[in-house]
């Protein structure tokens, strides 16, 4: 009797499956793979808590989260269409635009700069023109001078008279063991808050305080053969995305929890510093009445201004050809 009804049930699954055009088989999802810029940190917490909490596989995606080699990876393998996505930063895309790499951003992370300027804090340092004839480290980013030369300018100073040295990626060590008097590079939700609790009490000087456009520091970018192929699998990856980043925004604490299970082994976290570092970049993802990710054509304009103006891009760049809006229709 057993049988019986096991082979009834099974007809009439097979019988549901051909009325409804559906394998008994689990429904088929889009795989996406993103590249992050670096190893797991605060800034990614929205991507594991969606992907922790199913925001991803109730869109109907796969999500798959890898971690660069190297510095450059994300928006190199984004453009090859070896990643579906990547982090990376504002000023590189529009430079890569430059150099003909065929990447768009997709949405904009962090809205605002994270590397700044750092002195200690009893230095005499007060505004860029005070680093005339001091030393000051960078990791070998041109960039990073190109903020120097702005900010000393802008300021009044010489900044032909700035003693650039490059420390690689050094900076805490550099600047702590007093090698160099002040570094650009350092990121104020990372390092600036290992300073502090290392017990080497720094400051930081702005940028945008001193005539660098503000940037958006973090963007999420697709190859644009990825972004015509697959614009509606990417619009499903961003809402699942934006309502990760409500459970960051409401609690924390859970999300953090979520990404300390998340971390890198080669390079594991400390809660603490996570917590300070969310506590920073919070207010400079989500800001009130602006769409998490929303990317705006001025912003570009002059972010692609300034990098002619610095001579650190030389081709025709338009900012309107650098982004999209995943809710365009073309």
């Amino acid at each position: 009797m057993k049988k019986v009804h096991l082979v009834v049930g099974a007809v009439l699954v097979l019988l549901l499956s051909v009325i409804t055009g559906c394998t008994p088989e689990k429904e088929k999802k889009d795989q996406v793979t993103i590249m992050l810029d670096w190893y797991p940190n605060a800034v990614h917490s929205f991507i594991y808590t969606a992907l922790k909490k199913g925001y991803f596989t109730e869109e109907g995606i796969d999500l798959k989260i890898q971690m660069p080699a190297e510095t450059n990876d994300p928006i190199r393998m984004a453009a090859a269409n070896q990643v579906d996505l990547a982090l990376t930063y504002q000023p590189q895309v529009a430079l890569a635009r430059g150099e003909g790499i065929p990447v768009k951003s997709i949405a904009a992370v962090v809205r605002h700069p994270l590397n700044t300027l750092l002195v200690p804090t009893n230095s005499p340092i007060q505004s860029p023109k005070d680093l005339v004839g001091k030393k000051v480290g960078y990791p070998s980013i041109p960039l990073n001078q190109a903020f120097m030369e702005t900010m000393v300018a802008k300021d009044g100073g010489d900044p032909t008279k700035v003693n650039m040295q490059d420390i690689g990626f050094d900076i805490v060590p550099a600047l702590a063991g007093k090698r160099v008097d002040a570094v650009y590079g350092g990121f104020t939700n990372h390092e600036e808050i290992l300073f502090n609790k290392q017990g080497f009490k720094v400051r930081n000087i702005s940028f945008t305080a001193y005539g660098v456009p503000d940037y958006y520091e973090l963007v999420i970018v697709a190859g644009e053969e990825t972004i015509k192929n697959k614009k509606d699998v990417l619009a499903r990856f961003w809402k699942a995305a934006q309502k990760g980043q409500e459970d960051v925004k409401n609690n924390p604490a859970d999300s953090l929890e979520i990404l300390l299970e998340n971390q890198s082994q080669e390079f594991p976290l400390e809660k603490d510093v996570e917590e300070q570092s969310l506590a920073v970049l919070l207010p400079l993802m989500m800001e009130k009445d602006v769409q998490f990710g929303s990317q705006a054509e001025e912003n570009w304009n002059r972010v692609i201004n300034w990098l002619k103006e610095k001579k650190q891009l030389t081709k025709d760049v338009k900012g309107k050809d650098c982004f999209i809006s995943l809710k365009d229709k073309n």
